[in-house]
C-alpha cells in the first residue's frame, strides 16, 4: 500500500458488480480497507466482458471497463444460490466491517444474505445496498441502470443543446455519473456509520438508490425549480443562472468562457477592446445580463471569433477571467498540470487513474491491481478452512 492508510483494519465485502458499488469499494480500498471481491464462477463481474479495448493475453484478458474500478481488491469466485456457496459468504461477512451489494431487492434473503440475516451474525456489519431505485417504493424492484436513471431523474432534460437547434434532443452525459455519484455517496455514509459504530457497537443497514442520488444531483436546478417555479429546460452549453457562461467559437476552435461575476465581465470586455460594453445597462449586472442574453451573446460571439483559443487563453487566464480549451482525453492525460500532479499512475503494469485526493502531500493508492477472477480463491478458502477467520492478505 502506498500513501495513507487510514481505513487499515478495516474488512470490506465487495459482492457488488459493475460500476457504483465496485466503485465505493475501490475507493475504500484506496484508503487501505481490505476488500474481498465476490464474483460469479466462470464470469465474473458483468464488466469483464465489456470489451474491446482489452487488457492482458488473449486467453486471459480483462476488459479496461473492469479495471477502472477494481483495484486494491481480492477475487473469489463463489456461487452463492447453492448452499456451499452462501454458507462461505457467511462465513466471511461475520468478520467484515462491511458489506457491499447491489443485488435487486429481497434477492440475498433467498440465501440468507440480506442485511436481516448477516447483521444477526455480525451486529456491526455496515451493509450498504446500492439499487437503481432504492429498497421500498413502486419501483423498488425494477431494475436501474445510469443510462435510464439519467433520463428518470431529470438530468437529460438538462442536457444537451436548446429546443429548435441542430441536434437538438436530450442527451446523457458521457461517464456514469449516476453510478459514480452513487458510490461516492455510499462510501460517505459507511465511513459515517463506521465512525458511528466506533461509539455505539452497531453496524447500520444504508439504502443507496441511483434515482435519489440523481435527483439530489440536480442541486442548483432542482432549487431553481422549488423557489421559482419555473422548469428548466436543455441550454446547450449555457449557464440557466450565469451569463456569459458558455462554449464560444473561435478563430481555430472552441473556448469555455465562465465568466462568474461582474468584476470578472468588465475585465473581460476591456481586454476584448469592448469596455464600453461592460456599462451597458443591459449588461452591468449578472441580473442584467441574464435577462438580455440572446442580446449579449450576439454581441460577444463576433469577438471570439478574432482570436485562436490559444490567444484568448493566453489573454483572459493571467487577468483572472475563467476559461478553458476542450481537451479530448490524450491531451487532458499529457496536460502539464495533470502531468504534475501525478494523476495517471501505473499499477503492477496496469496503468489507471489515481485517487484524486491528497493527504499530506501523499495519494492513497491500494497495492494491489485489479484482480483476475477468483485469482485468490484458493488462498481465500483455504484460509476459511484452516483458521476459520477472515483471511490475512498478508498471507494470501
Amino acid at each position: 500500500m502506498s500513501g495513507p492508510q487510514m481505513l487499515q483494519g478495516i474488512r470490506v465485502l465487495d459482492l457488488s458488480r459493475v460500476l457504483a458499488g465496485p466503485w465505493s469499494g475501490q475507493l475504500l480500498a484506496d484508503y487501505g480497507a481490505d476488500v474481498i471481491k465476490v464474483e460469479r464462477p466462470e464470469t465474473g463481474d458483468d464488466t469483464r466482458a465489456w470489451g474491446p479495448p482489452w487488457w492482458g493475453p488473449a486467453e486471459d484478458r480483462t476488459a479496461a471497463y473492469y479495471l477502472s474500478c477494481n483495484r486494491g481488491k481480492r477475487s473469489i469466485a463463489i456461487d452463492i444460490a447453492t448452499p456451499e456457496g452462501a454458507a462461505l459468504v457467511k462465513q466471511l461477512a461475520a468478520e467484515a466491517d462491511v458489506v457491499l451489494e447491489n443485488y435487486k431487492v429481497g434477492q440475498l434473503a433467498k440465501y440468507g444474505l440480506d442485511y436481516a440475516s448477516l447483521a444477526a451474525l455480525n451486529p456491526r456489519l455496515v451493509y450498504c445496498s446500492v439499487t437503481g431505485y432504492g429498497q421500498d417504493g413502486p419501483y423498488a424492484q425494477a431494475a436501474g441502470y445510469d443510462f435510464a436513471i439519467q433520463a428518470t431523474g431529470g438530468l437529460m432534460s438538462i442536457t444537451g443543446e436548446k429546443d429548435g437547434t441542430p441536434g437538438s434532443q436530450p442527451q446523457k452525459v458521457g461517464v456514469a455519473v449516476a453510478d459514480l455519484f452513487t458510490g461516492l455517496y455510499a462510501s460517505t455514509a459507511i465511513l459515517a456509520a463506521l465512525i458511528e459504530r466506533g461509539r455505539t457497537g452497531r453496524g447500520r443497514h444504508i439504502d443507496a438508490a441511483l434515482l435519489d442520488v440523481q435527483v439530489a444531483m440536480l442541486a442548483n436546478q432542482a432549487s431553481n425549480y422549488l423557489v421559482g417555479g419555473k422548469t428548466p429546460k436543455r441550454m446547450g452549453n449555457a449557464h440557466i443562472n450565469v451569463v456569459p457562461y458558455q462554449v464560444f467559437a473561435t478563430k481555430d476552435g472552441h473556448i469555455v468562457l465562465a465568466v462568474g461575476n461582474d468584476g470578472q465581465f468588465a475585465r473581460f470586455c476591456a481586454l476584448g477592446g469592448e469596455a464600453a460594453v461592460a456599462e451597458d445597462p443591459r449588461f452591468k449586472t449578472n441580473s442584467a445580463r441574464l435577462a438580455h442574453r440572446d442580446d449579449l451573446i450576439a454581441i460577444i460571439g463576433p469577438w471570439m471569433l478574432t482570436r485562436t483559443t490559444a490567444e484568448w487563453t493566453a489573454l483572459l487566464e493571467p487577468n483572472a477571467v475563467p476559461c478553458a480549451p476542450i481537451l479530448e482525453v490524450p491531451e487532458v492525460l499529457t496536460h502539464r498540470q495533470v502531468v504534475a500532479r501525478g494523476m495517471q499512475v501505473d499499477v503492477h503494469g496496469i496503468p489507471m487513474i489515481a485517487n484524486p485526493m491528497r493527504l499530506d502531500g501523499q495519494r492513497p493508492q491500494a497495492d494491489l491491481p485489479p484482480p483476475r477472477l477468483d485469482e485468490h480463491g484458493a488462498a481465500i478458502r483455504d484460509a476459511l478452512a484452516r483458521d476459520g477467520r477472515w483471511p490475512s492478505r498478508d498471507k494470501d
